[in-house]
């Protein structure tokens, strides 16, 4: 296994993580039995980093049981704080209890603010005690690191990078996203602050893998060198220094097996031109089911009504390149998920984006498509959803 060093305690971490929520079920319930399995062979393999989060249902108590089985020391356990359902300062101690108990431990080494999308969002926090909270955790080793989890642009991730004195921070990032979400700008900004990052959503979900067209799967199997898709989209990651961690959701002992080989065998910047060449290849077979040529640059930012125009048409074009529900997913969590709307909807037509655009974009009349498609029934009534059960 290959390991790579927290610049902040100088810990050595697995640069394969275990990502926790895709766990095999048994009907409704986790296959607690084939869980273990697998955990145990990737705990085998090197493997100590392993995430997980309190509406992952299950996730934590499956893992809690695992590690209370002599494997606790073994592992640093990476869980969340759900702040969108905090309303009072006691609900972050209740629901950071509740984490220890399912969890069946007394501290936790890696821990998260879940999808903190927003500046707002961490204001909103601040204003109900959580910096002193926090504080008092780290002095009594109840929690060793603080961190976040983002969805959003870069121009939303890199405020909050520097609104406080993070640990790490966690991004989704692959080669179809780059430019997208925090992207490559985010990634480089917090490893330039001191941040180890950590990668969730290397392969979409899998979608870099089965959701290829067909054009791009024919390319890889006639590939050279030859890898798998999943190959390819990891090994473009382990290329970057700046990446600390690469979280793979493994439900499969194969899928373990596969990981844990090219986690060992892709160092920092050992790509070869060819390689990275083959990359944009896939990437251009991809490329041709985008809607809107949008490179992430950010230019027609800041809109002066809020829209994220750029995860705007990420997601739009996600829902064509991957699935209508993928691309529903993407815009959801981004837009709908914070303390002020973002979505395409609250666009005026002013035109000042499209002023500066370097790629001429029509934006205001793709907005217009963006709304149509993204914020149909099934978005509003999800957003509605969100607001009732307290979020924010």
């Amino acid at each position: 296994m290959q390991y790579r060093e927290n610049p902040r305690n100088h810990q050595m971490l697995s640069a394969l993580g275990y990502g926790c929520l895709r766990f095999s079920k048994k009907g409704m319930a986790i296959d607690q039995a084939k869980a273990e399995r697998e955990m145990l062979a990737a705990l085998k393999a090197g493997v100590n980093y392993f995430d997980t989060a309190y509406t992952y249902g299950g996730s934590e108590a499956c893992l809690g049981t695992f590690l209370a089985k002599g494997y606790r020391d073994r592992v640093n356990i990476a869980t969340k704080l759900p702040h969108y359902y905090v309303k009072e300062a006691g609900d972050m101690e209740r629901y950071f209890q509740e984490q220890l108990k399912r969890l069946k431990t007394d501290h936790i080494e890696y821990y998260l603010m879940h999808m903190l999308n927003d500046l707002a969002a961490w204001e909103r926090l601040k204003a109900l005690g959580i910096e002193a909270w926090i504080a008092g955790k780290k002095e009594t080793g109840q929690i060793q690191n603080i961190g976040f989890s983002f969805h959003g642009g870069a121009d939303s991730f890199l405020p909050l990078v520097d609104a406080y004195d993070w640990d790490f921070c966690q991004i989704q990032y692959n080669y179809m996203d780059e430019n997208a979400q925090a992207g490559r700008r985010g990634l480089i900004y917090a490893s330039e602050k001191g941040l180890p990052v950590i990668i969730m959503e290397p392969l979409r979900g899998g979608r870099l893998v089965q959701g290829l067209p067909k054009t791009a799967k024919r390319l890889i199997a006639r590939g050279n060198p030859a890898h798998s898709a999943a190959e390819w989209g990891l090994k473009w990651l382990w290329n970057q220094p700046q990446v600390t961690v690469v979280l793979s959701g493994m439900n499969d002992m194969e899928q373990v097996k596969e990981n844990v080989r090219i986690a060992s065998e892709t160092p920092p910047n050992s790509m070869t031109r060819r390689e990275q060449a083959m990359i944009d290849r896939i990437k251009g077979e991809i490329n041709t089911y985008v809607k809107v040529p949008c490179t992430g640059c950010g230019y027609c930012m800041p809109c002066p009504r809020g829209v994220d125009i750029p995860v705007s048409f990420q997601a739009y074009n996600t829902s064509y390149t991957d699935s209508w529900f993928a691309g529903i997913k993407a815009y959801f969590m981004c837009h709908a998920l914070r303390e002020r709307h973002t979505g395409a909807s609250e666009c005026v037509k002013c035109g000042m984006c499209q002023k500066k655009c370097p790629q001429h974009i029509g934006i205001p009349k793709m907005l217009e498509r963006v709304k149509r498609r993204m914020e149909n029934p099934v978005y509003r009534l999800a957003r509605w959803a969100a607001g009732r059960i307290g979020k924010y």
